[in-house]
């Protein structure tokens, strides 16, 4: 082809993605390891190898990978429906509980519907919400770093379809208490799906926030969304449930990718059930970890919200936040940084903890 035919050759158009793809930011995973001196404490991942149980039924699923995994998940749900006093039908299982969530948003809103949160919380919130086509509704937290239950029930408007309650809230760490929760759910209206987003409840002190089985159990509209990422280690293998009315279960198990949870995560969650003692010991210590930094760093002179989670949050301005994210990488110890609004440190083995003590009292707020 000469030059001039290149010239006149018409010019390519290719494939555009849709508008609201195009405009979503990135979701910003807390970055990995690269080293043995390296402390990740940036994903809230379980510090611990995986649970010996479901290291083994792993192995022993591996030998059938072959094979498709079980599309309904029938064994896992089963098992889920025992431990949570719930029939089968009212539990679906998903690609971690962000998996889940995909297929909540999915399931429940057309362009244009509203989705209500509180900002800042779990980062996946709006990008899910916009990816549906429809509309972010963020409601600052409150001067406590929780949820203002107030401020989300007069956000609610015609077009609201689902609110998003996270508690333990990610990042901050602060639950919701029974008696607030409960108050705002008699605001609420029973055509919107309440989602209760507890990936860090197994973390939560006994009382400390909703007893979520009881409020499902009264009001229909309720929906838990729960993760074996956290507490019991499965973070590699993805795999969430939710506990929903019969009709909304169905429904997210229709929406779902097809064998979206492999078979190695399903027979790995059902021996993680089984094995329930031996994390309730892992989470115990890590507890116990999260009460002495808590107790150190009030010493040290920083303000924390006690947090139900495994990890700390210390709220920083942009330039506290510059200066305690060039120390944290300085130190090979991986923090998630927030923009403007503050850092999250996961709670891992004493030794990783006291690297961030020491760190820490050399910037006292």
């Amino acid at each position: 082809m000469t030059p001039d035919q290149l010239l006149a050759a018409p010019e390519t158009v290719l494939p555009t993605l849709r508008g609201a793809v195009a405009g979503l930011p990135s979701y910003v995973p807390g970055r990995p390891s690269a080293g043995a001196d390296i402390a990740a404490l940036a994903s809230n991942e379980s510090h611990y190898d995986p649970l010996p149980a479901a290291t083994a039924a792993v192995a022993e699923a591996a030998g059938r990978m072959n094979r498709y995994p079980d599309m309904a998940a029938v064994e896992l749900r089963e098992r889920l429906a025992r431990h949570l006093g719930v029939t089968a039908g009212e539990v679906a299982v998903g690609p971690g509980s962000v998996g889940v969530l995909q297929q909540i948003i999915t399931g429940l809103c057309d362009a244009g519907d509203e989705v209500v949160f509180a900002w800042r919380s779990f980062e996946a919130y709006p990008i899910l919400v916009e990816l549906a086509g429809a509309r972010p509704v963020r409601i600052p937290l409150d001067d406590a770093e929780g949820h203002d239950l107030d401020a989300m029930a007069a956000a609610v408007t015609a077009r609201t379809k689902v609110i998003l309650l996270c508690t333990p809230n990610n990042p901050t760490g602060v639950p919701i208490s029974h008696a607030r929760l409960e108050a705002f759910l008699q605001t609420v209206r029973s055509d919107i799906l309440v989602v209760i987003d507890e990936a860090y409840v197994e973390y939560a002190d006994a009382g400390s926030g909703p007893d979520s089985l009881a409020l499902y159990r009264r009001y229909p509209n309720v929906c838990i969304l729960r993760t074996f990422s956290k507490a019991y280690g499965l973070a590699g293998l993805r795999v969430g449930y939710a506990v929903a009315a019969p009709a909304i279960a169905e429904g997210l198990r229709r929406t779902a990718l097809p064998f979206a949870v492999s078979a190695l995560a399903q027979k790995a969650a059902v021996a993680s059930l089984d094995a329930g003692e031996e994390m309730e010991a892992r989470v115990a210590a890590v507890k116990q970890e999260r009460a002495r930094m808590a107790a150190q760093l009030a010493a040290q002179g920083w303000k924390l919200q006690p947090s139900q989670a495994n990890f700390l949050w210390i709220r920083a301005d942009s330039r506290l936040l510059a200066v305690l994210v060039d120390a944290f990488d300085s130190a090979g110890i991986l923090v998630r940084a927030y923009q403007g609004d503050g850092v999250r440190i996961t709670v891992a083995d004493p030794a990783s903890n006291d690297r961030v003590l020491r760190l820490l009292e050399a910037h006292t707020a």
